[in-house]
């Protein structure tokens, strides 16, 4: 099977999923996903918001804007350059208290592991950016985002490069030094996607 055949049938595969409702998590299955076969470069982020499982989109809502304002990228130029993927694929749901999203479980995140696994595999992706801590701990292994903002890892012959999450939710930007740290991982990420 084709490279193209083999990702395709993959996504088909991910977005059927139902092993965390089988599991009995409270989430409505519909699993957020985008990109194709060829693309060299892999962002991995925590989840997909309310207005991901609205769309079917990742990267909709204001953190996606944030986002693609970082990179200085415009939405169609981000998603042909991005496949898209995240820790857990559903959104959560909203939080017990009201505010903002559920947290998904050790439990769920194990359950979508494969499901970056494989895309990695089968992409083989020459730049990686994980967006949050969650994603950075589970691909990277590391403790704190101040250790790893600014600076790049290798996984598997890609260069991975670390971000924080664009969310207004996180306080993580309002020290000058991490704000240093973000301008240099970004100036990193734009030259990487250059060189691709």
């Amino acid at each position: 099977m084709s490279g193209a055949r083999a990702l395709a049938a993959h996504q088909r595969r991910n977005r059927r999923c139902r092993l965390c409702l089988e599991a009995g998590y409270p989430i409505d299955p519909r699993p957020v996903l985008a990109g194709h076969a060829g693309q060299r470069a892999y962002l991995f982020g925590l989840a997909p918001g309310r207005v991901e499982a609205a769309t079917g989109r990742p990267w909709q809502g204001r953190a996606g804007r944030t986002l693609r304002r970082w990179l200085e990228l415009d939405e169609e130029d981000f998603f042909a350059r991005f496949y898209c993927a995240s820790v857990t694929r559903c959104f959560p749901g909203p939080s017990r208290s009201g505010r903002g999203d559920r947290r998904a479980t050790t439990g769920e995140e194990a359950l979508c592991a494969p499901w970056r696994e494989r895309e990695l595999e089968l992409l083989e992706p020459r730049l990686i950016v994980t967006v949050g801590l969650v994603p950075a701990q589970r691909l990277l292994g590391i403790g704190r985002l101040t250790d790893a903002v600014g600076k790049s890892f290798l996984v598997e012959g890609a260069v991975a490069i670390p971000l924080p999450h664009p969310s207004g939710a996180s306080g993580w930007l309002n020290e000058r030094t991490n704000r240093a740290r973000l301008g240099k991982a970004l100036t990193h990420v734009r030259r990487e996607l250059a060189a691709l």
